[in-house]
């Protein structure tokens, strides 16, 4: 039994494979490669695109999709996650996707080797199905299977991005530079370069991954006016000018601040792309960990 709690779950060869089955996923649909297999998503936090994705990915390989709604759940009534667990894998299916505000509930969960477990989201330290979409977005846009020797600049509340954390630890081991771009409060504590200004280093990355402030996480305003942010962290027109840098952002944008209204209809920017590669990497996990294994 596999699980998918972080991304160095998968050896390179694995990842070699999931990125080969995602691009012929997107050429072609397969045949319901996942018909006899149940799926069973549990989501702690909100969600739309990934959530949407998984259930999508997992219907069009033929498997059935059940989503629980924890606040409808026993879970609201008292009942553990760890019991709400254990009974929902007593009907036997083939997997658990997870989200989950606690960083190390999917790994506490996959421990216990019940079912597949894939992690959709753990608090701030991993979301692995967003950082392989990234990564494939990343090489389908540069027509490569290597993308050593490429820079990246991650932009905006990092310390608080799950998809940052799990996107550093991917791409440093996939040989792509990671440079980190926020204000004070927003950078958190790796070993690698970091910038308050974004102007500094656009012009030598290839890659800008802008993340949204997430003020839900933080205990009080790091901003009076988000006006203020967005001179020196919103990826706007007059920025780029016509660098060729592919732009990516995981979702959802605020407009205007992270990304302006122009590029996001920019030809550079990606972010729609991303979401729909998501399918197909999903697709390409769920085969990797209830088919292939």
């Amino acid at each position: 039994m596999q699980h998918l709690v972080d991304t160095n779950d998968f050896t390179k060869e694995q990842l070699a494979n999931i990125m080969k089955d995602a691009k012929a996923f997107k050429k072609q649909m397969p045949s319901q490669l996942l018909r006899d297999k149940l799926l069973i998503t549990l989501f702690f936090e909100s969600s739309t695109r990934t959530r949407s994705s998984f259930e999508v990915a997992g219907k069009r390989l033929g498997a059935s999709v059940v989503h629980l709604d924890p606040s409808k759940s026993s879970t609201s009534k008292g009942e553990s996650l760890e019991d709400t667990f254990a009974n929902l894998c007593a009907m036997e299916p083939d997997g658990v996707i997870i989200r989950h505000e606690y960083n190390n509930t999917p790994q506490k969960l996959a421990n216990k080797e019940l079912t597949t477990v894939i992690n959709a989201g753990a608090g701030n330290y991993a979301h692995p199905t967003q950082a392989l979409l990234d990564y494939f977005t990343m090489l389908e846009h540069f027509k490569t299977d290597d993308l050593s020797g490429k820079t990246i600049a991650i932009v905006g509340d990092i310390v608080s991005s799950r998809v940052a954390s799990s996107g550093i630890r991917l791409f440093t081991r996939m040989g792509i530079k990671v440079v980190l771009v926020a204000p004070k409060p927003f950078m958190p504590e790796q070993d690698l370069p970091k910038y308050e200004h974004l102007d500094d280093v656009i012009d030598n990355v290839d890659i800008i991954m802008s993340l949204r402030a997430q003020l839900e996480r933080h205990k009080a305003p790091i901003f009076e006016d988000y006006n203020e942010y967005a001179k020196e962290y919103c990826i706007t027109k007059d920025r780029i000018k016509d660098r060729d840098i592919l732009l990516l952002h995981p979702g959802p944008v605020m407009r205007n601040i992270d990304i302006s209204d122009k590029m996001l209809n920019d030809r550079r920017c990606k972010v729609l792309t991303q979401v729909k590669n998501g399918v197909f990497v999903r697709m390409a996990i769920l085969k990797a960990l209830l088919l292939d294994n």
